[in-house]
C-alpha cells in the first residue's frame, strides 16, 4: 500500500524490524560493557600504582634506602596484576619486582612506561 509516495507495510514487518533492532542494540551494549575495564576505580588503581612507583624512584634517588617505598610499589603492582589492569601485555608486577629487588633499570623503565601509557607520566621519572 502506498501513502504519499512511501510504501507502508503491514504491522507484522514493522514489529519484526523493531524487535531485530532492539536485539542488536542490546547485544552491542552487552559486548561493549564486557570489553571495557576503564572504570573510574580502575583509573584510581593505576594512578595509585604510578604514584607509589614515583615515590619509590624519588626515595631511591635521595637516599638509596627506599625499602618501605619499594614495598608500597610492589603492593600496588600486585593489585594491578590481581585486577588485570596491565595494558598491552605489560608485566607490571614482574617489572616492579625486578626494579625494586634487583635494581634492574630496564625493568624500572618498563614500569615507568606503563604509567606514561596510562596517562600518569608526571608521577614517574
Amino acid at each position: 500500500m502506498r501513502r504519499g509516495g512511501e510504501v507502508v507495510r503491514g504491522h507484522g514487518s514493522t514489529r519484526s524490524v523493531t524487535r531485530w533492532a532492539t536485539t542488536v542494540v542490546v547485544l552491542v551494549g552487552l559486548a561493549s560493557g564486557c570489553s571495557s575495564h576503564d572504570t573510574a576505580q580502575d583509573d584510581e588503581t593505576r594512578e595509585h600504582y604510578c604514584s607509589t612507583l614515583g615515590t619509590w624512584q624519588k626515595e631511591k634517588a635521595r637516599s638509596g634506602n627506599a625499602d618501605v617505598a619499594g614495598y608500597a610499589a610492589l603492593a600496588a603492582a600486585r593489585r594491578l596484576d590481581k585486577e588485570g589492569l596491565d595494558r598491552s601485555g605489560s608485566h607490571v608486577l614482574r617489572d616492579t619486582a625486578l626494579a625494586v629487588d634487583n635494581a634492574d633499570t630496564d625493568a624500572e623503565g618498563r614500569a615507568a612506561s606503563y604509567c606514561t601509557d596510562a596517562g600518569f607520566e608526571t608521577y614517574v621519572r
